[in-house]
């Protein structure tokens, strides 16, 4: 008898043990899940805030009232906020992004756009208009033409003064299409690289055929740049030599189509 119970007693704590490790586990487990009252009270908040969101988009608590358009001239922003007046009264909530900028990409005169909800009642667009740089003649009919390429406007032949005027003898522009015509896209390439230099004297017209890039100055004296072969080295080595060329008033050209070796003359005539 004295030898069983040794034997006895191992295999009693052997057994009782582990159901005692495993009971104190699952009522651990049991204190970690929430309550039914915590569970109700979370469901009815995920509730509430959805049915408030649902009323804020059919409601005019957060309705569009105000486009503020943030770098554009006054005319385009004047576009801009014309675009989306149909919008306006829709919650910004429910305001669609395809929508805008359906809306936005339909004007010419911008380049870009991007926009975003200021709440409770704006949206707020910032533009990068398109910047015009010339008039494209063809036939008696004008377009105002981009820097990037591009067909703002329709325009008639004698408007627009200030922009210089290419003439182009391909198919007619289509308005919000890039130009197709290839000597009038390397003359408008030509001049959105002039209006970022500091070229001095007004382009008044913009000849372009294959080996020739003309520029002639309201002056009248005319700018040979060859070709668009590095033209930005030809434009920054005219504008230092141009100044004087215009004060002293008896040159007829100025050629830089070689920019290491810039010749002036007063006989425009290529045999002269």
């Amino acid at each position: 008898m004295a030898e069983r119970r040794p034997q006895q007693a191992a295999r009693a704590r052997a057994a009782v043990i582990p159901l005692k490790a495993g009971a104190d586990r699952a009522g651990g487990l049991v204190r970690l899940l929430p309550s039914g009252r915590s569970l109700a009270v979370g469901f009815a908040i995920v509730l509430g805030a959805a049915g408030l969101y649902v009323l804020a988009r059919v409601t005019p608590v957060f309705a569009l009232s105000r486009v503020e358009v943030v770098g554009a001239p006054p005319a385009v922003a004047a576009r801009v906020r014309a675009a989306l007046e149909p919008l306006d009264g829709t919650s910004l909530l429910a305001l669609r992004g395809g929508e805008v900028e359906r809306r936005l990409a339909a004007l010419t005169a911008v380049a870009s756009a991007t926009y975003d909800r200021d709440f409770p009642h704006t949206l707020r667009v910032v533009v990068r208009p398109e910047h015009p740089v010339a008039v494209v003649r063809h036939g008696a009919d004008g377009w105002i033409v981009a820097a990037s390429g591009r067909v703002i406007a329709a325009t008639q032949a004698h408007a627009h003064r200030s922009l210089p005027r290419v003439w182009i003898t391909s198919d007619s522009p289509r308005l919000g299409a890039a130009l197709t015509d290839r000597f009038g896209r390397r003359a408008i390439r030509a001049l959105a690289l002039a209006s970022k230099a500091d070229v001095h004297g007004r382009i008044r017209v913009v000849r372009a055929a294959d080996h020739e890039l003309t520029f002639l100055l309201a002056s009248g004296l005319e700018l040979r740049l060859g070709d668009l072969r590095a033209v930005r080295l030809k434009l920054a080595v005219a504008s230092r030599i141009l100044p004087r060329l215009l004060a002293e008033g008896t040159y007829a050209y100025l050629d830089v189509s070689v920019p290491e070796r810039p010749v002036a003359g007063t006989n425009s005539q290529p045999g002269g």
